[in-house]
């Protein structure tokens, strides 16, 4: 075991989240850990106590407290959960662009973002074959679901990171997700406003949580509930048993998308968790799953994203190819991509 250090925050560490910036020095020791640390009181920045989600100042003191060292055991955990040659090459075959600020990748569907729970494969440790030259692998900055694909950005540097952190808590960039839902919107464009709070679930390790829609009314009333709007619009459908349909959100709760596309009626295909088969889909299928030829995988993939780079301020426009199963969705139903503009909110303008 270590002694107790105190450790300062350097420039790259500015605005960092401490569960990152921990285990950016401490490698082998397991997000649990950290979050244990942090609540009993063992882990401090400036004598205070701090939350795994708390950001980091530079010039800031971290209280380190003694630590295993990264034993015979610790270390073939480590070349166990070395990246591959394939998941390298393949990891790679996802950046879209690069320069030596940012790197934006089309996540696959089905490859989560960060470990949990029995997940040991993930972008976050993957992108040690994203160092291009870098003496320390790039960092997330935002998130998608696990089998959510699309467009994901990470930061080469630490301004590089507090600057995309400062645009999406701004709302300076445009985010754009299609997605194949189940039903027919009543409108061809609107807002959803239902706010959010989390469920707990039922089963082991807190299996089955969900996020629940509560009225606009009742949000200030419910706790724990914060406020969530995402604006939509109709970009095809095949009658009203399934649409196409363009999402941008306004505020970046957890779920958002699903859960409030499966409030009005039209739950994303292939999203068990919020399309209930207790729904009745017009045609074949029930809730999320459309049956037939449509495959049961989430049809729903971040498409593009505009920002302003974080260094230069240059406009800056990422899209990302559609997933293969999306693909075949798409031309199952005869739908031609070239049919939604950039920004799919312009045909109803």
């Amino acid at each position: 075991m270590s002694q107790v250090q105190y450790l300062e925050v350097d420039a790259d560490g500015e605005d960092q989240r401490l569960d990152r910036w921990f285990r950016r020095i401490f490698p082998h020791i397991p997000q649990g850990r950290i979050e244990k640390m942090c609540r009993k009181g063992e882990i401090r920045v400036d004598g205070g106590r701090v939350k795994t989600s708390t950001h980091l100042a530079e010039g800031q003191k971290v209280r380190i407290p003694p630590l295993p060292t990264a034993d015979e055991t610790q270390r073939k955990r480590a070349e166990h959960s070395a990246v591959s040659d394939a998941d390298a090459e393949m990891i790679r075959n996802c950046v879209i662009y690069k320069d030596d600020d940012i790197i934006v990748l089309n996540k696959p569907a089905g490859l989560p973002v960060q470990g949990g729970s029995g997940q040991t494969r993930h972008i976050d440790g993957l992108a040690e074959a994203l160092t291009f030259g870098n003496d320390r692998k790039p960092r997330l900055v935002h998130r998608l679901d696990k089998d959510t694909s699309g467009v994901l950005l990470l930061a080469r540097n630490g301004r590089a990171a507090k600057g995309l952190a400062k645009a999406f808590q701004d709302k300076t960039t445009q985010k754009i997700y299609w997605a194949l839902v189940a039903g027919h919107p009543e409108q061809n464009i609107g807002t959803i406003r239902f706010g959010l709070v989390k469920q707990s679930g039922h089963g082991p390790n807190n299996a089955g949580e969900k996020m629940v829609c509560i009225p606009p009314n009742k949000i200030d009333e419910t706790p724990g509930a914060k406020r969530a709007t995402t604006d939509f619009v109709v970009i095809e459908s095949v009658g009203k048993r399934a649409t196409w349909v363009g999402l941008a959100p306004i505020t970046g709760r957890t779920h958002q998308l699903r859960a409030h596309m499966a409030e009005i009626g039209c739950p994303i295909a292939g999203d068990g968790k919020y399309g209930g088969s207790s729904q009745v889909n017009e045609g074949e299928g029930w809730g999320a799953q459309l049956g037939g030829a449509i495959s049961r995988k989430m049809h729903l993939h971040a498409r593009s994203i505009s920002l302003k780079h974080p260094l230069t301020g240059k406009e800056m426009f990422f899209e990302a190819p559609l997933p293969e199963h999306m693909q075949r969705t798409w031309e199952f139903f005869g739908w031609d991509l070239k049919w939604a503009p950039k920004n799919p909110f312009e045909i109803y303008e």
